[in-house]
């Protein structure tokens, strides 16, 4: 599981303390339904404002209320919480360092438990009751298909949700609608090039195992798409297998690409890390052993650790770069975030958070959710330590489009700088003898 801060001096019965903060307001826990809200708020007390954002004055406005809702508990909470952490970790780091225009960042965050029937009630208490300017951060595809309206409808900015999915990218964009990540069919499209062109894979020979819903439709069109694109106009047709979202019930779908009258030398899969780690285990007892590929969504950490010796030779595609890089946005995370804590999944909090913030400084002391978009609208350069800038407009809401293909390797993750890395690492599987 992704990793999430347990020191005991930072918590409150159950609920998140950041340094230096007073005690947090409370709301309704209720255990029964998996439902909570956490409010995590920032204090003057113990804010030195040594590196603000406005130096010359201390955290004494009205906070910024910024509203969540991801899975904290259930199959999908490591993702939820992994965001959450990077998130409030940024926010606390800026918080005591003057805030923003001397303003505290508050984060609201409800449990939705990866499920869009709590998000949807989720959504319109954050924004009825809590008033929040913008909701940051939401995982999901499901989740988003119906916060995204509710967003619209309300004139809320959804900002950095956790999913490559279409339907928070259309063109033009939805105004309320603004990206972090790169797309699935980006990241699909890179898994494309790379089994075609790098392994020399035909796309005859592609598979998929896809979750049964919104989130496995986006990531299967995006390839499906890809395919088509390098001219194999059949790509509908290809073998694919799919399992019901929060279950591993992979037997189906496995059965399904391991037909006989079919050839899948390579599975994209679009799915969540307990079952996607389920299917790839049991293929390898059954001795079918295509190269494995998972995009982003999947919590990259939690698979690895699901996976343990079967692990080599998966590739990941990610969407921010591997948290030990030496970019600048890495090297910030690592002397903020605890060790116990980093990895993609938090990184990606982390950067959007980041993001958010360069947001809010553009819209000014005084900013509302329509000057916020206006000031992300504006064309103003912005830099989160990736070694590129980014410059949205109206046109544009998406801050990157960068993927960085990774491999397990011995239990680690590694950077895929060539492909066939991924397939010289599983020599205990049959896949090598297949392609070398």
């Amino acid at each position: 599981m992704e990793s999430f801060r347990t020191d005991p001096e930072r918590q409150t019965h159950g609920f998140w303390r950041p340094t230096g903060a007073t005690m947090p307001r409370f709301f309704k826990f209720d255990s029964t339904h998996l439902t909570f809200i956490a409010v995590v708020t920032f204090s003057l007390i113990g804010v030195c404002p040594t590196k603000a954002n406005d130096p010359d004055k201390p955290v004494n406005g009205e906070p910024w209320r910024i509203g969540m809702s991801a899975a904290f508990s259930g199959p999908a909470s490591a993702l939820g919480n992994g965001m959450r952490l990077g998130i409030e970790t940024y926010f606390d780091y800026v918080n005591n360092r003057g805030g923003v225009h001397g303003r505290a960042l508050e984060l609201i965050a409800l449990d939705d438990s990866y499920e869009p029937s709590k998000t949807a009630p989720n959504m319109r208490t954050l924004i009825d009751q809590h008033d929040v300017m913008c909701v940051i951060g939401n995982v999901g595809t499901p989740t988003a298909a119906v916060a995204v309206p509710i967003a619209n409808e309300k004139k809320i900015p959804m900002f950095g949700a956790f999913t490559g999915a279409g339907l928070l990218r259309k063109s033009p964009p939805d105004r309320y609608v603004i990206n972090y990540r790169a797309s699935y069919a980006e990241e699909t499209a890179k898994m494309i090039q790379g089994v075609v062109k790098e392994l020399g894979i035909s796309p005859s020979e592609v598979g998929f195992f896809t979750q049964n819903d919104a989130y496995g439709d986006a990531g299967w069109k995006g390839a499906v798409k890809a395919l088509k694109e390098i001219g194999f106009e059949d790509a509908e047709y290809l073998p694919h297998g799919r399992y019901t979202r929060n279950t591993v019930d992979i037997e189906d779908g496995l059965s399904r690409l391991m037909d006989p009258r079919e050839s899948v030398k390579a599975v994209i899969m679009v799915g969540a890390y307990k079952p996607c780690a389920k299917f790839i285990k049991t293929a390898r007892q059954h001795f079918f052993n295509p190269v494995f590929l998972n995009v982003s969504f999947v919590g990259s950490s939690s698979l690895v650790a699901e996976l343990g010796d079967q692990g080599d030779g998966v590739i990941i595609t990610q969407v921010v770069p591997t948290p030990t890089s030496n970019t600048d946005a890495a090297i910030e995370f690592r002397r903020i975030v605890p060790a116990e804590s980093q990895n993609f999944v938090s990184l990606e909090g982390f950067l959007v958070a980041k993001a958010f913030v360069e947001g809010l400084q553009l819209a000014g002391p005084d900013a509302s959710a329509e000057s916020f978009i206006d000031g992300i609208e504006s064309g103003k350069p912005i830099d989160l330590g990736l070694g590129f800038k980014h410059q949205l407009s109206k046109d544009e809401h998406q801050f990157s489009h960068q993927i960085w293909p990774t491999s397990i390797r011995d239990g680690q993750l590694i950077l895929l700088e060539d492909w066939n890395q991924a397939i010289v690492d599983a020599d205990q599987y049959t896949v090598e003898e297949t392609y070398q």
